[in-house]
């Protein structure tokens, strides 16, 4: 299977930081001594070769004592090749932990950062960047842990033929080739056989295997579909309840699943053709070795040993040769892994450069010193490029309270403008030092106890407990107090809307920042419910400026100004 000189070098970039990190002493000491361990293997390979022509010709003599010291000879090997081949697998395992850890840890710092996971799904869409999860957890692995595995086996390849093709050349001798009227030499005619051997099967085995790369990708991303759609259904499990979506889930997972059928079926078609190719491949290069050197011992030029040597010489080289037809599913499953990882990083670092170049079709948020938030000539656009909102100019004090009324969509896209989340537009937001805090409709509950999944992001040593059980009961949640360490969940799939709306006050309230954005926080609470929240924001948060979108009617009495979108 052919790889281009392209993604290659993609590939390169990707790993040399990897080889240049903190840690680059350690891991070169790997490295070397994984290449020594390797030249080592060669050696008992080599060793082996000898052991067993001296064996068959001390069998062919009838010698006793020859048998014997063979018998010796071999537990020596026997010992030097598991103390190096453990050996090996250990520091091969460590290289490929170090490595996937220094990625990983790399694109989730790259990924993770200051919401650049929501907006590289918006801005390079789905053909690049979905399902990152599945990218980082599985596809890391994989490019990481197949390309030392296929580097380490190529080298060891590579000094294989170097090794036997010495070898088998002096064990070809020379061989006559009578035309009749000529006779012509042949030197070394099993180092040619075996060329033509290899080349054939990997020409062959190439051209069977062409399809297993493109199977291989799609199989990759239809399972990844399938994951997500599966994590999806389970954090919607309450809403597909409430309106008995069960039967319409069942056929959205069972639709993904049938992508997996039918990517299965694609791929084992291909790997089964590679698998008759390969299986019938082992065979013949057992055989034929055997038979194209049994006549010169049959006519007394070689003796049994030289015959076993020349058909193992013969393997060696031919299974060097044959690398890239025994490492072709691995090699089609490595690239497709690496390909998912270049276009994740490829995404990110475009969306980096983006946010690092001032473009005028972006909005630009600029930090200044004053305690003031400012928009000017702001104008938002939708990905389809639909203007939702255009040319406004607003300047909001600290302290000051806004009811932004009119288009929830268009006062959703404005909010996350303002924070940083939504870059589609025009114009310029002057941003106040202070944080400004977004409180979407359902707040972030992580998986932990109750009362961590209050404290974030902060950690529950930086919170004051006595305050966070005041303002448990303050919105309404005293019996809660009682379960704040009783056992981990999934809070999200297990409190209601509302329970999980009230939380969000409470978290806000400990946090006490400056500048608030509410975005219908309390929609699920009834009337009466949604003001008293409303009003306990206002009088625990005097001084900080609260910019609100709701439908409660009522809500306008606690704000000094209206603007209508």
């Amino acid at each position: 299977m052919p790889i281009n000189t392209g993604f290659l070098l993609q590939f390169i970039r990707l790993a040399t930081p990897f080889w240049q990190s903190e840690n680059k002493t350690t891991i070169r000491r790997l490295t070397l001594a994984l290449f020594g361990l390797t030249v080592l293997q060669i050696t008992i390979a080599v060793l082996i070769t000898e052991w067993s022509a001296d064996l068959f010709n001390a069998l062919e003599q009838r010698s006793m004592s020859g048998v014997l010291t063979q018998v010796g000879l071999i537990v020596l090997i026997f010992i030097a090749n598991i103390a190096v081949t453990v050996t090996h697998f250990k520091i091969k395992r460590t290289l490929q932990l170090d490595w996937r850890n220094w990625l990983t840890t790399k694109l989730i710092a790259q990924w993770m950062n200051d919401g650049r996971h929501y907006l590289v799904t918006h801005i390079q869409g789905n053909a690049s960047s979905d399902n990152p999860d599945g990218r980082i957890a599985e596809d890391v692995r994989i490019a990481t842990e197949s390309a030392i595995d296929l580097v380490h086996s190529l080298v060891f390849c590579s000094l294989l033929l170097i090794s036997f093709t010495k070898i088998l050349w002096t064990l070809s001798g020379v061989v006559t080739l009578n035309l009749g009227f000529i006779e012509i030499p042949i030197y070394g005619h099993l180092v040619w056989l075996a060329t033509i051997y290899a080349a054939g099967a990997s020409v062959l085995g190439w051209w069977i295997g062409r399809p297993l790369t493109q199977a291989t990708n799609g199989r990759q991303t239809v399972e990844a579909n399938f994951r997500f759609g599966l994590v999806n259904a389970r954090e919607n499990s309450l809403a597909i309840s409430l309106v008995h979506g069960e039967k319409t889930e069942q056929h959205r997972c069972y639709s993904l699943f049938q992508d997996i059928i039918d990517a299965w079926k694609r791929q084992t078609t291909a790997q089964s053709n590679i698998l008759m190719f390969t299986s019938g491949h082992s065979i013949l290069l057992m055989a034929f070795p055997i038979l194209v050197s049994s006549p010169r011992f049959v006519l007394g030029s070689i003796s049994l040993g030289g015959l076993m040597q020349s058909a193992q010489a013969f393997q060696q080289m031919a299974s060097a040769l044959s690398w890239p037809v025994d490492n072709m599913a691995k090699i089609a499953e490595w690239r497709a892994s690496v390909e998912r990882v270049l276009s994740l990083v490829d995404a990110l670092d475009k969306l980096e450069q983006e946010i690092a170049h001032r473009d005028p079709k972006r909005i630009e948020r600029i930090q200044t010193d004053l305690p003031i938030l400012r928009l000017h000539d702001l104008c938002i656009v939708r990905l389809d490029g639909v203007v939702c909102l255009k040319k406004i100019d607003l300047e909001i004090k600290a302290g000051e309270r806004i009811l932004i009324a009119g288009n929830a969509f268009t006062g959703s896209k404005l909010f996350k403008a303002i924070v940083g989340f939504w870059p589609w537009g025009e114009g310029n937001i002057e941003l106040p030092n202070d944080e400004v805090v977004f409180v979407p409709p359902r707040p972030y509950l992580p998986i932990g106890t109750l009362r961590t999944a209050i404290c974030y992001p902060l950690a529950v040593e930086d919170v004051n407990q006595k305050e966070l059980a005041e303002k448990l009961i303050a919105v309404g949640l005293s019996d809660m107090r009682k379960h704040l360490d009783d056992n981990v969940d999934s809070w999200d799939a297990t409190l209601s809307r509302e329970q999980q709306q009230r939380l969000g006050a409470v978290r806000l309230l400990l946090q006490r920042p400056k500048w608030i954005l509410l975005q219908q926080a309390f929609d699920s609470l009834d009337s009466d419910d949604e003001i008293a929240m409303l009003r306990l924001i206002c009088q625990e948060l005097p001084t900080s400026a609260i910019l609100t979108i709701t439908h409660e009617s009522r809500a306008e009495a606690f704000h000094q100004r209206k603007i209508t979108l």
